[in-house]
């Protein structure tokens, strides 16, 4: 059962996967920061800000949680009711918020590594603590530019433009109550060095661990969020081609496959698949279903699949439940073998990576001269240019845009 979530994304027992650092323990949540009486190591920013998508934290929050994410869209509840028993069997907690926490805590401990003291917030667009909530603290403490990082790294509306929509949101409430907050966001991080490179690492170990030396037998099967074919045909800048979404997976996942396979002097073979689709059914998505396509694999003499999430920053509900639930599931029926690759989550690359986007807004702000470094492909601006992954519903105020 897909999530009627078209979102960029309670362990039940999994699949085999390659091993994997024991997690830190979850900090609580960071105080809004101390009143500010001199300038921050980050000028001309007060305050990072960690925005993630959201979740439940008990059964009582479930419901409420989906009709906020489904706002608008005309789904009934009876419809939400299915997929929230999703939560309710890992106990009506999503894992996402605790996997934010952690990486708020990563950030915080590598700018403190660096000399930095800024204050490193949490926000969420669906569930407490509330984005107007935490701007409204920071600003209370004397923040007045703050600087958010998106826990979602592609191009297009789901994973970038509505964002964007929820922080003009956000702004505007603050505004009505004649409080004055600047907030600029990094650039997506689909095509920073650090997040292809750490995928490649994870993808290079859970090919050794699977342990199918025989490359016709092994195949890599690349996942990421279904969405609607509309929405990645728009996915990129207004003057441009469109299908970013879809390009930038499809340049990873090339780029995975040539540096594992240069570094296991292997000939890997893989393909981009999807997940989590929803909507109406006669609404085209992006195909194919990452289940359909392990039940291909399977009829054409393959053996060992290695999984990798590359669309999911952290293990969130569509990879512990659409992978490591149905996928896992699917991959025993029809007799394969699946080794799932760890989400790039707190990984110390990763982490260093997006402190580094964080250092190169701030020198941005400043004024200063700034080569952003891309690879796969081309660096996304931090300010997006005008009708860049436009929401194809209604028109609404984006900020951290040119529109």
């Amino acid at each position: 059962m897909s999530s009627p979530i078209a979102e960029p994304p309670e362990q039940s027992a999994r699949p085999d996967r390659a091993p994997e650092p024991e997690p830190a323990p979850v900090p609580p949540l960071e105080p809004a920061p101390a009143p500010l009486s001199e300038s921050t190591a980050l000028e001309p920013y007060d305050a990072v800000l960690v925005l993630s998508f959201g979740g439940p934290e008990g059964e009582d929050e479930v419901m409420p949680f989906l009709r906020r994410v489904t706002g608008g869209r005309g789904i009934p509840d009876e419809r939400l009711a299915e997929v929230a028993e999703h939560y309710y069997a890992r106990g009506g907690r999503s894992p996402i918020n605790d996997q934010t926490r952690a990486l708020q805590s990563a950030i915080r401990a590598e700018l403190r590594r660096r000399g930095h003291s800024t204050p490193v917030l949490i926000a969420n667009r669906n569930s407490e603590p509330f984005l107007p909530d935490v701007l409204r603290g920071a600003q209370d403490s004397g923040a007045q530019r703050v600087l958010v990082v998106t826990t979602s790294a592609y191009a297009s509306y789901s994973s970038c433009r509505q964002y964007r929509e929820d922080i003009a949101e956000a702004l505007e409430q603050l505004n009505d109550e004649d409080r004055t907050l600047q907030v600029d966001k990094i650039r997506q991080y689909a095509t920073h060095p650090s997040f292809a490179r750490v995928n490649a690492r994870l993808v290079t170990d859970a090919v050794r661990a699977c342990g199918q030396e025989d490359d016709d037998k092994l195949r890599i099967v690349f996942v990421t969020h279904s969405i609607p074919t509309a929405m990645d045909d728009t996915s990129g800048p207004g003057d441009g081609e469109g299908n970013l979404y879809e390009h930038q997976h499809d340049e990873i996942a090339h780029v995975i496959l040539d540096e594992a396979g240069i570094t296991l002097d292997r000939n890997l073979s893989g393909a981009l698949v999807y997940c989590s689709r929803s909507g109406r059914p006669e609404q085209p998505w992006l195909e194919p279903d990452v289940n359909d396509h392990l039940r291909q694999l399977a009829g054409s003499g393959v053996t060992d699949v290695v999984v990798a999430p590359i669309g999911f920053v952290s293990d969130h509900m569509e990879v512990v439940h659409d992978l490591d639930t149905e996928a896992a599931e699917t991959a025993t029926e029809v007799g394969l073998r699946m080794t799932r690759v760890p989400t790039v989550g707190t990984d110390s690359e990763f982490v260093m990576g997006l402190v580094d986007l964080v250092e190169e807004r701030a020198a941005q702000a400043r004024g200063e001269r700034v080569d952003p470094i891309a690879w796969p492909g081309e660096a996304m601006p931090p300010i997006c240019a005008a009708g860049c992954c436009p929401n194809l519903r209604a028109a609404k105020p984006a900020a951290c845009g040119r529109d």
